[in-house]
């Protein structure tokens, strides 16, 4: 068991927003939009996967879920790269999150795959560039928390 230095806290409020007049009489009949917000911060507004009877122009739990494993990763390499005295001048990720149905209606992520795109200066150690993603993916707090594999499929340039 690993004992903690520090706990962190980190509180939310959700709301949901999808009453139609009818609360939830029918799963047809009610709205699966919601509100995501946290003291002094804009909201984030969310619904259901389409698939789930969502509306598609709001964030998705499936969506907040691959972008939070991405930017975490995201934020740990560039402090990694920092103390590394690799200078990132770009970075851009387009993660994919996989996920099942089962038939008994729920489901889970199988895996995530990130996929940085990151642009370095022309002096900066591609090999030391590149292994910094395996230590980010090991110091990464969201990634430590899942039960799937996450794989990081980086292309670095100049």
């Amino acid at each position: 068991m690993v004992t903690p230095s520090k706990i962190h806290q980190y509180q939310v409020e959700v709301r949901w927003t999808g009453n139609t007049g009818q609360g939830t009489a029918s799963y047809q009949t009610y709205d699966r939009a919601h509100e995501i917000s946290v003291v002094g911060k804009p909201s984030i507004s969310g619904s259901a996967d389409p698939q789930f009877r969502g509306d598609p122009a709001r964030y998705n739990p499936e969506e907040l879920l691959v972008a939070s494993i991405s930017t975490c990763h995201m934020l740990w390499y560039l402090h990694l790269c920092t103390d590394a005295k690799i200078v990132v001048t770009k970075y851009v990720d387009n993660p994919i999150g996989f996920m099942i149905e089962t038939n008994e209606g729920g489901g889970r992520f199988t895996e995530v795959i990130l996929k940085p795109i990151v642009t370095l200066t022309a002096d900066s150690d591609l090999a030391l560039a590149n292994r910094l993603h395996d230590k980010a993916h090991h110091l990464c707090f969201i990634a430590n928390s899942m039960n799937f594999p996450i794989r990081c499929e980086s292309l670095l340039q100049t």
